[in-house]
């Protein structure tokens, strides 16, 4: 069974890395998770989440606890005590046997697993996942900080809106990392079409403001896989999220996405121009939501 879906696959092809990421994609995307990333995951005081709700619409979230909230009792099965809050765009999400997508990084040792599979339990602490695709990324665009657990003080007000208000539009262009849910169309069981949720860097303001309802996402080149760009490529739809590490504010977006440059080479894409361009469909604010800080 291959580890990339006919989305990736596409666009490896075009960048003439199909038959060298085949190979590579056996080797390096496991079933389960070794034994270093089940203690990375227990180190971390936060985990990096993406699921898809009712209306195939992708979200990216934050599920934040002491380090050791995230425990691996077997190879393929992270327990997560961590409840989303029910101003999560992602609760509506969550129901056993959704696909989701993990992403652990810690950023003062620019380290980041992934663990991708379905929601197998939910409860009121929080859930468990089995795990049935497993994989490192490289160091690349992650800007080193040290986070710290800090829960909340109190419930945050969310404000939900259709387009970009200017304190978001401040949040995106003072940012210098965010994140991207994405999501293959079908699903049928097999590990290659779940849910991705995967990191972006860059310098402060690496993604352009266009105007209150558009966003210029530039792809930089990575390990090649396209996660990423693969599902956009067969579902063009993104759940985007932007934090503030040192006042805790949380920037959830809903985007239809559409792919730019991507016939470019991958070691060219900043020149190329390639990325994608991002639609806002509907806004979600909430000050002071996130319990990791700076």
């Amino acid at each position: 069974m291959t580890a990339f879906h006919a989305g990736e696959q596409a666009l490896q092809a075009l960048h003439g890395q199909r038959e060298r990421l085949a190979e590579v994609g056996a080797r390096v995307v496991r079933p389960a998770m070794p034994d270093a990333h089940r203690a990375f995951f227990a180190e971390l005081p936060w985990l990096l989440a993406g699921a898809v709700d009712a209306d195939g619409q992708p979200w990216a979230s934050a599920l934040c606890g002491a380090p050791g909230f995230i425990h691996s009792p077997e190879a393929d099965r992270l327990d997560i005590a961590a409840p989303l809050a029910a101003h999560d765009p992602l609760r509506a999400c969550l129901r056993v046997g959704a696909r989701i997508g993990l992403l652990g990084l810690q950023p003062h040792s620019r380290r980041r697993n992934r663990a991708n599979g379905q929601v197998a339990a939910l409860t009121p602490q929080g859930l468990s996942v089995a795990v049935a695709q497993s994989f490192g990324n490289c160091p690349k665009y992650i800007h080193p900080r040290t986070l710290n657990w800090q829960p909340a003080a109190s419930a945050p007000a969310l404000h939900c809106a259709a387009t970009l208000d200017a304190r978001a539009q401040a949040l995106i262009r003072q940012a210098d990392t965010c994140f991207i849910a994405s999501a293959h169309p079908d699903d049928d069981g097999q590990p290659a079409h779940g849910v991705d949720v995967s990191h972006r860097g860059g310098p402060p303001g690496f993604v352009q403001v266009v105007d209150e309802q558009r966003l210029w996402l530039p792809d930089y080149s990575g390990n090649g896989y396209f996660n990423t760009l693969g599902n956009l490529h067969l579902h063009p739809r993104a759940g985007l999220l932007w934090l503030d590490f040192v006042h805790g504010d949380m920037l959830w977006l809903a985007a239809q996405a559409e792919l730019v440059g991507t016939e470019g080479a991958a070691s060219d894409a900043q020149q190329n121009g390639r990325g994608v361009r991002l639609t806002v469909r509907e806004v979600r604010y909430a000050p002071g939501a996130l319990a990791v800080r700076e």
